[in-house]
């Protein structure tokens, strides 16, 4: 993508900044935001590339979470974040829920937020080369009350969605919610 030159900062250094300047900034952030489905839209694509070790890849794992969410009767808010919960799985893998959750964030509710922020100690419960000790890391939220929202994630929708056998959706059939998802006016900034 060229810049049209009309439409660049004159500023290096952001505190000799101009009002016009910010403006133009503002103008191009927005533009950012409406395009936000779209570049989701494209990693969910490049998550094909990687399986993780798994016997499917990661963009069917995300399928696979969405739909099982999905035929469940769950809203748009669990849908599309059980769509992207692990889209930060390649980019940041030590937080990887934190960065889906920033993603999602000003778009969905408060519990969604948590369990997607949190869902990465949850999964630990069902790794078996971990310490009982580790594996348990889940009861340090044990009083907080979107804990059951965490287990039920994790045990209806992550947890078995690994499945080379499974039908679920394809892409196409969540771009429309997406696109919709991320055109609503944020609501927790």
């Amino acid at each position: 993508m060229s810049k049209d030159l009309a439409k660049t900062v004159g500023f290096t250094a952001m505190k000799d900044g101009t009002k016009e300047d910010y403006l133009i900034i503002k103008e191009n952030d927005e533009k950012t935001a409406q395009e936000l489905a779209d570049r989701l839209i494209d990693h969910l694509k490049e998550m094909e590339k990687d399986d993780g070790a798994y016997k499917i890849n990661r963009l069917e794992h995300v399928l696979q979470c969405a739909t099982r969410a999905s035929r469940d009767g769950a809203d748009d808010d669990w849908v599309v974040a059980s769509l992207l919960h692990d889209v930060g799985d390649v980019l940041a893998p030590f937080t990887h829920g934190q960065v889906a959750a920033e993603i999602l964030r000003p778009f969905v509710n408060e519990e969604v937020e948590w369990v997607i922020r949190h869902h990465g100690t949850f999964q630990m419960f069902y790794n078996k080369s971990l310490s009982e000790e580790d594996r348990n890391l889940r009861d340090q939220h044990k009083d907080h009350p979107y804990y059951q929202s965490a287990v039920d994630f994790c045990e209806k929708w992550d947890q078995c969605s690994f499945d080379p056998d499974y039908e679920s959706e394809k892409l196409d059939f969540f771009i429309p919610m997406l696109k919709e998802f991320f055109t609503k006016e944020p609501f927790n900034q």
